[in-house]
């Protein structure tokens, strides 16, 4: 579908999806998540990868140059990641919010959630968007 959506250019492009950034190596912090779809909404095992401010996801842990992302996140414009097990009834789950959508994920154990809980917290607040220097006022 996306390859569709390209050709017509109506998706973004694999480089503007990307920002740039290496995915295929040096990540921050990188596993298997359980990730509800965005329109059916099923849970599926992906594999993600952490890194300068970007959370990707893959179908599989080969992540090369050439591996199409099944999607990415700009963590830089998150507002929140916190434990969501009473939200979504599973356990290890933990949700990341942006002021549009809120993402649900499900971590193989408690210490993988808060784990990823952390690495992405610390991401958010080092490429946080959320203060532009424009909004800064020094009185």
């Amino acid at each position: 579908m996306n390859n569709f959506l390209s050709s017509l250019g109506l998706a973004p492009s694999q480089a503007d999806m990307t920002g740039g950034v290496e995915f295929w190596h040096g990540a921050e912090r990188c596993g298997w998540l359980m990730k509800q779809g965005d329109v059916i909404k099923t849970w599926r095992r992906r594999w993600f990868v952490l890194k300068e401010g970007r959370l990707f996801w893959f179908l599989s842990d080969k992540v090369t140059p050439s591996c199409q992302t099944r999607g990415v996140i700009d963590v830089g414009k998150c507002l929140s990641v916190k434990g969501a097990e009473d939200v979504i009834n599973k356990a290890h789950g933990f949700e990341l919010s942006t002021r549009a959508a809120t993402q649900y994920f499900i971590a193989g154990s408690g210490k993988e959630k808060e784990e990823w809980i952390n690495s992405i917290g610390r991401s958010i607040v080092r490429h946080s968007n959320s203060l532009v220097q424009d909004e800064v006022h020094d009185y």
